[in-house]
């Protein structure tokens, strides 16, 4: 599983910092997280390619979270892309990027797919045969979702030496893999968890941005490996939160404790600070595994 920051700052994009948008790669497929104005130059900078993208998932629709979509949405069109590009965003978005479309005649020459979100509920978004998606209802001003991206449980290993003296043919391996027993070369039954060892554990990954405080996110992401939440002031900026339904990276470790997860990344900072060191120290007196995204960096996990 690996991470890439194309943008962590909020509001307004500056020279030297990007609003909301990151690159997930799990089980071979690579997500894009949150569209904010220059993402498609981050995504060249940090060398992506563009035909790997097929789906895209939209928080909420402030403009620091979807204004690049447009333009890469037109990018696209303009490299002859032919493959399909599923959106998932809150209803809405549809409407803004084919009145777009509409106005300037610049209809895709690829099927554009949204996937509408209303529900207040968490949802499994998409899913297929290693990966599943689902919907982290937030509390910030407007409709908005975090995402939880989780691979299924992984094939078991098989222990070559062990298969060897049960004398079980190949022609089984698959088999074993997905946890069956199987009859060896003697047509005796095996018992698959003498042959075969316990799968890597399947890693997942929460994106919770932009939101308040929120206590009922925890049984969703509960364990994961990586929560990336939001930290948008310090702590002696707190009274701010209440109005602008954002987090201190004091509220974003809190949440991290209380759902048990391994690691947490620190996001969306307010440009109003000069440097980002304080957000993890504060956090740290919360939680241990503290880090902090910075636009072009990448986690390995």
């Amino acid at each position: 599983m690996k991470l890439t920051i194309l943008g962590c700052h909020s509001a307004t994009p500056r020279i030297n910092t990007n609003p909301t948008s990151q690159v997930l790669e799990i089980k071979n497929h690579m997500f894009l997280i949150d569209c904010g104005e220059g993402t498609q130059v981050e995504l060249r900078r940090n060398k992506i390619k563009f035909s790997r993208i097929k789906h895209i998932f939209i928080s909420h629709l402030h403009g620091d979270h979807y204004f690049g979509l447009v333009g890469l949405v037109n990018t696209f069109s303009l490299l002859t892309r032919e493959t399909e590009l599923h959106i998932y965003a809150p209803k809405g978005l549809k409407e803004v990027i084919t009145l777009q479309m509409k106005l300037s005649n610049g209809w895709t020459k690829y099927p554009l797919i949204f996937h509408e979100l209303t529900s207040k509920e968490s949802e499994l978004i998409y899913e297929d045969d290693k990966v599943e998606v689902h919907t982290i209802p937030l509390d910030h001003r407007v409709y908005t979702n975090g995402f939880l991206f989780k691979e299924k449980e992984n094939e078991r290993k098989i222990d070559i030496n062990a298969v060897r003296e049960a004398n079980i043919n190949v022609a089984y391996f698959r088999k074993l893999k997905q946890g069956f027993d199987v009859e060896n070369e003697d047509g005796f039954l095996i018992s698959n968890e003498k042959v075969t060892k316990d799968p890597v554990p399947s890693k997942s990954y929460a994106f919770c941005s932009d939101t308040a405080y929120d206590e009922r996110i925890i049984p969703l992401i509960e364990n994961a490996t990586l929560l990336y939440h939001e930290s948008t002031f310090l702590d002696k900026n707190e009274a701010l939160c209440k109005s602008t339904k954002h987090s201190t990276a004091k509220q974003a470790a809190a949440i991290a404790k209380k759902a048990n997860v391994e690691t947490l990344i620190l996001g969306h900072f307010s440009t109003r600070y000069n440097g980002y060191d304080e957000f993890k120290s504060e956090a740290e007196t919360v939680f241990d595994n503290v880090l902090l995204a910075k636009d072009g960096k990448t986690f390995e996990f």
